[in-house]
């Protein structure tokens, strides 16, 4: 039998869908002659590719693929074809957006006070001493402050160990690299770019007043085992016939569990004191931090995360006031006015506003589906070396459950949506989302 059609067909649904909405295809690593191939002609009728989208899901059934590689186009289908019916002026409603984009059910999601009070007595008692949680929460974080002139040396270090840490766990191809460029002023807190081959570009805001765990997250995340060793062990090994693997839409559910993998990684490569091997590897910079209760206090602001979902979902679908999501990142979240707006500004944002959802739902389900196997390290090797969707997870943990994930909660149908805005609100570029949706709080 004759290979499909249908993953070089949605690689090149998805490349033509990125002439109508850039950024769409955030990465395109394989043959350039279908780049050349979709970039021909007039642009495409967002239509034509609703349709499009639809002829090769029904198509998938009958192309001879394994049970992994067609939930994975099915699913990465499902999301072009919601992009490309926003692109033809269709109204969908933000839960079904993120449901459709993202596999994620938010149907009835309510804020879970309990949790976040729950949370906010952790950190009372990890945070003793006068003055409101508040207070004293913002004195941590100043004090636990990587200085901007200590940034470089600091990432360096960080790099080289984590490096070395994703080297032994999973290896890593000779010829890979990652360049680090110290940038201020930006909306974001990292930013990797893959360059082609097997070759990244990161930038780090050195300005951005990163907690020195908060650093080494980021690091992981945007470079080792993160996105950059992910980009070098899926898509730096051409495997004929699987163009889907050399190819990221975002958002997409695949992207979901991208985010939430990078979001791990820290703690999968540098164990369970990931928070004082942060602290020893970089007390050679001259940078002191308390490592394990910085790692306790990172840990239960985890507890909060859902929080920004919650003020997307008060905007959005239940056609709150921006002013109400605002006092609601401040209360329970804990931050000033200036890192409430902050998070406004990309939840808000009208193509942005739903993959804070990447973010939160995706480091909940990848945590839950490493801590159901007996052995994170390997577990995650997985993840390096397939592209994977929710489904592969949360099929996984339905055979092996290990406690509660929180995913998809059921509920009433949602409300209308309606898009608001800040004074001064810009739509952010694909530069500017690139981490602004994830924890920094």
């Amino acid at each position: 039998m004759p290979p499909s059609l249908v993953p070089r067909d949605y690689v090149l649904l998805a490349l033509r869908l990125d002439r109508l909405v850039p950024g769409i295809v955030d990465t395109w690593t394989g043959d350039q002659e279908l780049r050349r191939h979709a970039a021909d002609g007039p642009l495409p009728d967002p239509t034509d590719l609703v349709r499009t989208a639809t002829r090769l899901r029904r198509r998938l059934g009958d192309a001879g693929l394994d049970v992994t590689r067609t939930s994975l186009l099915d699913a990465q289908l499902g999301a072009l074809h919601a992009h490309a019916r926003r692109a033809a002026g269709d109204h969908i409603g933000f839960v079904d957006h993120v449901r459709a984009t993202l596999d994620v059910d938010l149907d009835g999601n309510t804020p879970d006070e309990d949790r976040y009070r729950a949370a906010h007595t952790t950190l009372d008692a990890l945070l003793p001493g006068r003055g409101t949680l508040t207070d004293r929460l913002a004195a941590f974080r100043r004090r636990e402050t990587v200085p901007p002139t200590r940034t470089g040396a600091a990432v360096d270090t960080l790099l080289t160990a984590l490096r070395d840490r994703t080297r032994a766990l999973y290896g890593l191809p000779d010829d890979e690299h990652v360049d680090i460029e110290l940038v201020h002023d930006r909306p974001w807190t990292g930013l990797t770019q893959h360059l082609g081959g097997l070759r990244s570009h990161v930038r780090i805001a050195a300005d951005a007043g990163l907690r020195a765990t908060q650093l080494a997250a980021l690091v992981a995340h945007e470079t080792y085992p993160g996105h950059h060793a992910e980009h070098c062990l899926v898509r730096g090994v051409r495997r004929p016939g699987e163009p889907e693997r050399d190819i990221v839409v975002t958002p997409s559910p695949h992207s979901l569990v991208t985010e939430g993998a990078a979001d791990t990684g820290l703690d999968v490569v540098a164990g369970p004191d990931w928070g004082p091997w942060v602290a020893d590897v970089l007390a050679d910079t001259g940078i002191r931090c308390d490592g394990a209760l910085a790692q306790a206090v990172e840990t239960t602001l985890r507890e909060l995360a859902p929080v920004r979902q919650d003020a997307a979902l008060m905007i959005h679908d239940r056609g709150r006031p921006v002013d109400d999501a605002a006092a609601h990142l401040r209360r329970w979240l804990l931050v000033d006015d200036a890192r409430a707006d902050t998070l406004l500004r990309f939840v808000v944002d009208p193509r942005w506003r739903g993959y804070t959802t990447a973010y939160v739902e995706g480091e909940a389900l990848v945590r839950a589906w490493l801590a159901a196997g007996p052995d994170p390290v390997t577990r995650y090797r997985r993840l390096l070396d397939t592209p994977h969707v929710p489904e592969h997870l949360r099929a996984d943990l339905a055979a092996a459950p290990l406690g509660p994930v929180i995913v998809a909660p059921p509920g009433p149908p949602p409300s209308g949506t309606t898009v608001p805005s800040l004074p001064g609100n810009r739509p952010l570029s694909g530069e500017q989302r690139a981490t602004s949706g994830s924890p920094n709080c």
